[in-house]
């Protein structure tokens, strides 16, 4: 007997799309399951039927899969080295699928970094228009005023001329901070930093959402575990196909 699926949870599930954005696609006719144009309540099995989005084929991938990782110093977060003497971030992991990081981070710093093969989750992820939040850990040599900080949480220019959204920074002693960000500029807290005339010493990210660095050491990784998942994709709207 074959098994056949929903077509829009079949492109979901090829990382080409939302459901929500499956049933568009079908609905303005893009969509062919055997060179015939699909229907919205069409089922699919991928051992057999072709099928095809704006003539292109769509093939069903591999298996999700969702790690965490503590990236740790002088590791470059790409999946290939720009220099012969540089590590990058699939060189220290031993895992199966073919992953990739979810943004690239300082070679200098250490952070908690998403590594997965699921393109989605990376879009919802970066896209500057969906606001996750990100917070981290920052020591900067010599303190910084309240006031400053105060600067800082409405808005400052960085890169010459780009204004920060507003942010929320607690201060956790006289040099340390916990700063939250909805938006994931170049070196950003660093520039924020500079841009009220201090230097930051230390820099640690330390959630994604939902998702913690806990008590992972550099160099550590471990797949999400399924309540990781399900939370951050509930928030962050995205089908939920683990």
């Amino acid at each position: 007997m074959l098994e056949k699926i929903k077509l829009q949870k079949y492109l979901s599930q090829a990382w080409i799309c939302s459901r929500r954005k499956a049933e568009e696609y079908i609905e303005k006719w893009l969509v062919k399951v055997n060179g015939e144009v699909a229907h919205i309540w069409q089922r699919v099995d991928s051992k057999v039927d072709k099928i095809e989005l704006s003539t292109k084929e769509i093939k069903k991938q591999e298996k999700l899969v969702y790690y965490k990782i503590n990236k740790p110093r002088w590791i470059v977060t790409t999946c290939a080295n720009s220099k012969l003497w540089e590590q990058n971030i699939i060189d220290i992991v031993d895992i199966k699928q073919r992953v990739f990081p979810i943004g690239r981070l300082d070679k200098d710093t250490t952070w908690l970094l998403i590594l997965t093969n699921d393109w989605r989750l990376t879009n919802y992820l970066i896209h500057p228009r969906y606001e996750h939040e990100k917070e981290y850990i920052v020591e900067t040599f010599g303190p910084i005023s309240d006031e400053a900080l105060e600067k800082m949480r409405k808005w400052v220019y960085i890169l010459d001329s780009y204004k920060t959204k507003p942010c929320k920074i607690k201060r956790l002693s006289k040099g340390k901070y916990s700063i939250i960000l909805t938006e994931w500029k170049n070196r950003q807290i660093r520039r924020m930093a500079e841009a009220v005339w201090k230097k930051v010493k230390k820099l640690k990210r330390i959630r994604i959402e939902n998702i913690e660095l806990w008590k992972l050491q550099s160099g550590q990784y471990r797949h999400l575990s399924r309540q990781e998942l399900k939370e951050l994709f509930k928030r962050i709207g995205l089908d939920d196909n683990i």
